[in-house]
């Protein structure tokens, strides 16, 4: 598979398909217009997480109802990382979390100077900021995180990204940080190897879910400044609420922030292609077998796309489908 780095590889990716399409799915100039091709590579995200899974569920969808091009996903670190593929022609599409995007398309922070060219295929499902504390920890407060150890996400990842701007903006500053992936920070909470983590996942998140029900945990609020300071630095972030009983032990409701993961690919991708895989997409959700599916839809598909243009075979899927 020239020019693409070793990484993992989804199960549905089977050594067939990898030979016969995955090499056929990249350019060596990501600038040039593509045309048809027969496979498709996608960026997901750590193993752990929700984007990897997903993912995997997405391009079987897909391979079943659009047939070609075929759709093969990779384990990576995330939102920075799939964005900086797309730019180096490793893969046509990436998951990503759009205030990643938008910062990419604009060339600023972890982009600074080197904007990478992207437009959008439509909204996943929220990403909820999620700031979860190990039992016993005695953490309540985001303030509370200040000189402890503390799960920020992957380096590469929106998450790490978003953990960092909460703890800017809060003003907070943790003894120790650890660049864990969600799946093995939720693992570290409940053996207490980590005071607390901080994710950007779905609501309810498998991982958090099974660390709630087997050892509890706390789920910290994102204050009103905080929350207003994030949402005035990004306007892809919006106000949200983890409902109560989201997971066993949490009671109450929790304010914090979300934002939207997306789907991006170069502006470059064959038109009558990526409408294909965007009509999949919103039409055959409830045969893609992940439960953050289900807040997979048209009507949301655009919401904080701040910076990041539609695809033009987006734009003509929703402007027939009032997306």
């Amino acid at each position: 598979m020239p020019g693409l780095p070793v990484r993992l590889l989804a199960p549905l990716c089977t050594l067939a398909l990898l030979a016969a399409g995955c090499g056929a799915g990249v350019e060596d100039d990501p600038a040039e217009d593509y045309g048809p091709l027969e496979a498709f590579i996608m960026g997901t995200g750590p193993v752990g997480g929700t984007y990897y899974p997903l993912g995997g569920a997405m391009a079987q969808m897909w391979n079943e109802e659009v047939g070609e091009p075929s759709v093969t996903t990779l384990a990576t670190g995330g939102s920075a990382e799939n964005l900086r593929m797309l730019a180096d022609g490793e893969a046509n599409l990436a998951m990503a979390v759009n205030g990643t995007a938008a910062a990419a398309a604009a060339g600023e922070d972890e982009f600074e100077g080197e904007p990478v060219e992207l437009a959008l295929l439509g909204n996943l499902y929220p990403e909820v900021v999620q700031i979860a504390a190990a039992p016993g920890s005695g953490i309540a407060t985001l303030d509370d995180l200040a000189g402890r150890r503390v799960a920020v996400g992957p380096p590469g990842s929106a998450t790490q990204a978003t953990a960092e701007a909460v703890l800017e903006a809060a003003g907070v500053v943790p003894g120790e940080t650890v660049e864990d992936d969600f799946g093995t920070a939720a693992l570290a909470l409940t053996s207490g190897e980590v005071d607390a983590a901080i994710g950007v996942l779905a609501v309810p998140d498998v991982a958090l879910g099974e660390a709630a029900a087997s050892s509890g945990l706390t789920m910290v609020p994102v204050p009103d400044d905080v929350r207003a300071r994030l949402i005035a630095d990004d306007p892809t972030l919006a106000e949200a609420v983890i409902p109560a009983g989201a997971y066993d032990g949490v009671d109450g409701p929790t304010a914090t922030v979300r934002s939207w993961a997306a789907l991006y690919a170069p502006a470059e991708l064959d038109e009558d292609q990526v409408y294909a895989l965007v009509k999949a997409l919103y039409e055959h959700t409830g045969d893609i077998e992940n439960a953050a599916a289900a807040s997979i839809t048209a009507t949301t598909a655009t919401e904080g796309s701040a910076g990041v243009g539609l695809h033009p075979g987006a734009e003509r899927y929703f402007a027939e489908h009032g997306g």
